[in-house]
């Protein structure tokens, strides 16, 4: 007889097919091996340390050298007045190669375009909704045809309703996230790719103060901000591994352009409103330094640093129109206190000047209404209780 194996039995394909089974149903678990840095690992980290650490040393001593400008595109949105428009005019002082402005004012667009080629330097305008998505990736298209890649991007575009959550309309709520948000995201989306390839980009967002102090009638604008905020900090964290590629947040005190007429300032003398022509000389600068964040004036770090230490809400020195609370929700609001009252605790509710019912302090941080009330407010409070108790 031959060498070879004899015929397979008749369990073998069973016992086979078992098998199969078997291992299909097991999950397969990836095996992860713990890794430690070894010592020519750990010793790059530190000379990498070493090196930022004199790095910022030497920058604290000796000046920056400022970006050169000359070979810029620069893209404004909002560029047809105030902050928007003094930026066309501080870039191209300082010889930015050319400027396009976006905004939905083709008169103002207009008149701010010939006034910077005045000044010699290439302008274009482009009428744009940077609220509107499809929009936005559309006149990106026509911009890079006709103007070129864009290589400074400067979202400055922004609305402001200056109303209280109760008072404001839906789609006014719905407008401010659009454009002073969402519309970050679309135009950061259609020019960024491009800065990556090219390795050669900046990403401006002109914020606010607001977006780290919020002030009561303005919660439409200062909930965008804040989440402008985010968007930036995430995006420039995003950006340390790409060559070439920056991005700068500019956060400014109240400044007196149109859009802000009617706000009132707390504390005038120590706070005075900022300059439109101050916030763009500051911004240009802090592109050219190539600065992450940029707070105006400096005696805004005191407020950040003070609302983050105490834990708890500090007003801003900025204060809005005052907030008032309709009439109709007044029957709302007595039926809802008087259901929470404790037996014998009296509460009162009248409009104070501010626009803001007053009453018991404890059933009023109950019902969430952390209005800040002025000293007068309080004081008759307190006496109108005591009258009515009959002390």
């Amino acid at each position: 007889m031959g060498g070879g194996e004899g015929p397979p039995s008749r369990s073998e394909p069973r016992l086979l097919r078992e098998r199969m089974h078997k291992a299909a149903a097991e999950p397969s678990v990836p095996i992860h091996r713990a890794t430690h840095p070894g010592p020519l690992q750990v010793g790059k980290d530190k000379k990498q340390m070493i090196y930022l650490v004199v790095k910022a040393a030497v920058g604290l001593v000796l000046p920056a050298k400022l970006r050169d400008l000359s070979r810029e595109n620069v893209l404004i949105t909002g560029g047809g007045r105030g902050i928007g428009r003094q930026l066309a005019r501080e870039f191209a002082e300082r010889g930015a190669r050319k400027i396009v402005l976006w905004g939905r004012t083709e008169k103002c667009l207009k008149e701010t375009t010939e006034e910077i080629r005045q000044m010699g330097t290439e302008c274009h305008y482009f009428i744009c909704d940077v609220g509107n998505r499809e929009e936005v990736y559309q006149t990106a298209k026509a911009v890079r045809e006709k103007v070129g890649d864009i290589t400074i991007l400067v979202n400055n575009a922004a609305v402001v309703h200056g109303k209280s959550l109760m008072d404001s309309d839906d789609d006014a709520l719905l407008k401010s996230q659009h454009i002073n948000t969402l519309g970050q995201f679309w135009t950061t989306k259609a020019f960024l790719p491009r800065m990556l390839e090219l390795q050669n980009g900046h990403i401006v967002c002109l914020n606010s103060v607001l977006a780290l102090s919020a002030i009561p009638g303005a919660i439409d604008y200062c909930t965008s901000k804040a989440s402008a905020f985010a968007f930036m900090e995430s995006l420039t964290l995003g950006l340390l591994d790409c060559p070439g590629v920056s991005a700068t947040t500019v956060l400014p005190f109240h400044t007196s352009t149109e859009m802000f007429q009617g706000m009132r300032v707390r504390f005038p003398n120590l706070f005075p409103p900022l300059k439109p022509e101050t916030v763009a000389r500051r911004t240009v600068e802090a592109v050219q330094l190539n600065q992450a964040l940029l707070l105006l004036p400096w005696t805004m770090h005191a407020l950040i640093i003070l609302k983050r230490s105490r834990g708890q809400l500090l007003p801003s020195p900025c204060t809005a129109p005052p907030f008032t609370f309709p009439e109709r929700n007044l029957h709302r609001l007595s039926s809802i206190a008087a259901a929470s009252r404790k037996p014998g605790r009296l509460l009162q509710l009248e409009h104070t000047p501010t626009g803001c019912p007053r009453g018991d302090p404890q059933i009023l941080r109950n019902l969430h209404l952390h209005e800040h009330f002025q000293r007068t407010d309080i004081k008759a409070g307190r006496r109108d209780r005591l009258e009515s108790r009959g002390t």
